[in-house]
Order: structure tokens, then C-alpha cells, then sequence
């Protein structure tokens, strides 16, 4: 049998399932087969196969795809306004009942059209790719309302169509409480985990179902209607839990098995110990806890004691997290929550891959696993974490198939055919990768 495509003289971080490290192999080889890696190892033990392409990588690093598991990249309109008002001391939670917060965002989005959220969605998806992303989750949640939840979820499956990544849905529904559902928030809760659901299943438009436990959003009572509801259509579960309060949204998150609880500033060791008995991943999310100014870190000593798999996001969103640099939330992972720089490549690789049950198919070097591998241009791979605005990233593949890391502005490109006029601008006197 002929490979589709080798990838030579490169360095490998397989980031492997069960290891802890980097696993790290130089002077190495990989190659791919029908979009799935075939064969990686010691270029010295490389199989005398031929190939039908061949890239010659001139000693850079490859790692799997990043994976940023938790985003909010669909919405119209900024909240600019309340950053400064959080400078200038109010909390997000006053904001939040004084009308603005994820509100502000509902009224922008159900005035915007599809083709506003598509349009902005790309440019935000670009910024990502920028950056090693290969797979994306994209939530719900600006809507509260039908109509316009569906219409967010059909951009995020035209996003997926349309850009070489792969988008994962959430439906968000149990969001925030509508201001017309004040006076009865049991028939909002009734009509997310009833008509909207089930409109939103029958489409063929939802990954996945999560919801924000809070004392400002939804009590533990409510979100377990609506995962009764999803879970009795098959539909996997993640949780917003215990940001701004330890609500025992992680000991719910396990309960009900769900896939990830995210956020988990104030988990605390119950918490921590019903997800480790779960295996529920917790997904950090530094982005929002910068923006916000918290000061209360996560429990990741309990994490590292307990064997609680830690995934990083950029929670990317218009309100607490307007970020969208995967590997400035690295850098935070470990500037503010103390993870190593090998937590926090992992986070954003294999554990954000479990966080999406997408474990067995995606997130570390691995044969039989999909072929999207970040081609960068560094010495090391902790610089993954290290370096702020340095622009590493020289090529994706995304099962298999190379593809240029997009501009930031123009239109998102297909996967595009590899060939010197296209390399990333601003790289003079670097040879791209020759190809044969």
C-alpha cells in the first residue's frame, strides 16, 4: 500500500493518552492514510513505503490540533461598555441584574441575521485557526428564544460545512432567564427542555447540551429537567458550574455523567472528588477569570491529587472573555492558574478532545487517530505557553490535508493546496515546506 502523505524530517509531541508528558520524539516521521494517521516513529525506523506527497517539515515541531472546547463565537454586537464599567468596580453579577451582561448580548443577537452571525462567526473562527485550532465547540445561548437559538446553531453547522475545522454544538438554552419568562421561570425552563430541544434534535443541529448553574442564571432543580430531557435523547451533557459560587454544580455535572464541568472556581473537595469518581473533565477557562478579576483560582492541586483531567478554552464570548488567542490561554492557564506548561498543551489537546468525547479520535499523536496535526516553527514546545503574539504556527493539516493558516481578515479559505505562494506572510527568509 502507498501513503497518502509523509511528513519527514520534523519533531513529534504526541501528548499520548494514559502518559502525562510531552512525548517528545526527534528526528521523526508521520505518516497518514485515508485522513488517520498511519505510522509515526524514528525517522531511522521509517518503513520503506513510498508516498504519494512528501513534506519535508526542515526540523519543525507537530503537535495534534489544538482543541478549544469551550467558545461562544456566535453573537452580535460588543459589551465594551461594561468592561469599563468593570474597571471602574462593578461586578459582573451587578451588571448582570442591572439588565446588561449575557442580555445585552441576547437583544444584539435576536436582531441580527444569519448572515451578520456567519459572516462575523468566520472572522472569529480565523483568529482561532491562526493559532493551531482544529476542532471547535461553538454554544447556543444568545438566543433564548426558538427561533433565534435554532438560527445560532444552523451558523454553527454552516460553519462547519463551509471552514476545513471541525465544529462541535452545544445547545445552551438554560443560558439566562429571558425578561419575558420573569414572572414564570418554570414555563422557560419547560419550553428549553421541551420545544426548543426537541426542535433543535429533530434538525440535527445539537452535539451536545449544556447550561450555566449559578445564582444569577439557574438553579440545580432546573438544570436537571432539562438533562433528564437530553439525556433521555442520548444527547451527551457539560455544565457552567460553580464560577461565582460553589453551587455543587460539579457534584451535578458527575451525577449525571456529564462530559465536562467548566469554569469550577469554587468547587470545592466534594466537588472534586464526584467528578474524579465520574471521570468528568474540568475545563479552565483563564480568559474569563482575567477579564473579571477574580482572585479565587481553581482547586488544581485537588485536580492533580484527585486525577481530574484539566482541559483549557479561551470561553471565548463578548462579555467575560473576549478572547480569541488559544495560545494567550495557555500562557494564562499557567500565568494564573499554575498549570505546567505540559498541563496546559495537554488541556488544549487530549483532555479538551475527552471534554468533547471526541477521546478515541482526536487530540494526541496516535495511530488510527485523525490526522490534524499544528505544524510550529519553534525550539520547544513549552513556547506553545510562552511567547505572547509570536505567531508560531507554520501549517495545519486537518485529516490529512494541509491547509495554510488563514489571514485574519480576508475570507476564510478551504483547505488550500500547499505551494510557496502561499506561505504565512511575515516569515521572510523561511523556505516553506517542499512538497513532492
Amino acid at each position: 500500500m502507498i501513503w497518502d502523505r509523509l511528513l519527514r524530517n520534523l519533531h513529534l509531541v504526541t501528548l499520548s493518552e494514559g502518559e502525562t508528558g510531552w512525548g517528545m520524539l526527534r528526528d521523526a516521521a508521520i505518516a497518514v492514510q485515508d485522513g488517520q494517521i498511519a505510522w509515526l516513529g524514528p525517522a531511522e525506523r521509517l518503513p520503506g513505503r513510498q508516498a504519494r506527497h512528501v513534506l519535508d517539515l526542515q526540523g519543525a515541531w507537530v503537535t495534534p490540533g489544538l482543541i478549544d472546547c469551550h467558545t461562544h463565537l456566535l453573537f452580535a454586537g460588543s459589551r465594551v461598555e461594561e468592561f469599563e464599567q468593570r474597571l471602574e468596580g462593578a461586578s459582573y453579577a451587578e451588571i448582570a441584574r442591572a439588565g446588561g451582561g449575557i442580555m445585552a448580548t441576547v437583544r444584539a443577537t435576536r436582531a441580527a441575521s444569519a448572515e451578520r452571525l456567519l459572516e462575523e462567526g468566520r472572522d472569529r473562527l480565523r483568529n482561532l485557526m491562526r493559532e493551531g485550532v482544529t476542532t471547535v465547540e461553538i454554544k447556543s445561548g444568545y438566543g433564548l428564544e426558538t427561533e433565534t437559538e435554532l438560527r445560532m446553531l444552523r451558523v454553527a453547522r454552516e460553519l462547519g460545512r463551509e471552514a476545513p475545522v471541525s465544529v462541535i454544538t452545544s445547545f445552551l438554552g438554560l443560558h439566562a432567564l429571558p425578561p419575558e419568562f420573569a414572572a414564570d421561570r418554570a414555563a422557560y425552563v419547560d419550553l428549553v427542555a421541551g420545544e426548543m430541544l426537541e426542535r433543535a434534535v429533530a434538525e440535527g443541529l445539537v452535539d451536545m447540551v449544556d447550561a450555566f448553574l449559578e445564582g444569577i442564571a439557574f438553579t440545580r432543580e432546573e438544570v436537571s429537567r432539562l438533562f433528564e430531557a437530553a439525556r433521555a435523547r442520548g444527547l451527551p451533557l457539560r455544565l457552567h458550574a460553580d464560577q461565582l459560587e460553589d453551587g455543587g454544580g460539579a457534584e451535578l455535572a458527575a451525577r449525571f455523567g456529564a462530559l465536562s464541568a467548566d469554569h469550577l472556581e469554587y468547587t470545592g473537595e466534594a466537588g472534586v472528588r464526584a467528578m474524579a469518581e465520574a471521570g468528568t473533565v474540568a475545563v479552565l477557562l483563564p480568559g474569563a477569570f482575567y477579564m473579571l478579576r477574580e482572585t479565587r483560582r481553581p482547586p488544581i492541586e485537588r485536580f492533580r491529587r484527585m486525577g481530574v483531567a484539566m482541559a483549557v478554552a479561551t470561553d471565548a464570548n463578548p462579555g467575560s472573555s473576549p478572547l480569541l488567542s488559544p495560545l494567550t490561554a495557555l500562557n494564562m492557564a499557567c500565568m494564573l492558574f499554575g498549570l505546567r506548561p505540559v498541563e496546559a498543551v495537554r488541556g488544549m489537546t487530549v483532555h479538551a478532545a475527552r471534554a468533547l468525547g471526541l477521546g478515541a479520535d482526536r487530540g494526541s499523536l496516535e495511530v488510527g487517530k485523525r490526522a490534524d496535526l499544528a505544524v510550529w516553527r519553534i525550539g520547544h514546545p513549552a513556547e506553545l505557553c510562552y511567547w505572547l503574539g509570536a505567531d508560531p504556527l507554520e501549517l495545519l493539516l486537518i485529516g490529512g490535508e494541509p491547509t495554510v493558516p488563514p489571514a485574519r481578515r480576508p475570507v476564510l479559505p478551504r483547505a488550500l493546496p500547499l505551494r510557496p505562494s502561499l506561505r504565512p506572510a511575515g516569515r521572510p527568509g523561511r523556505r516553506p515546506p517542499r512538497s513532492r
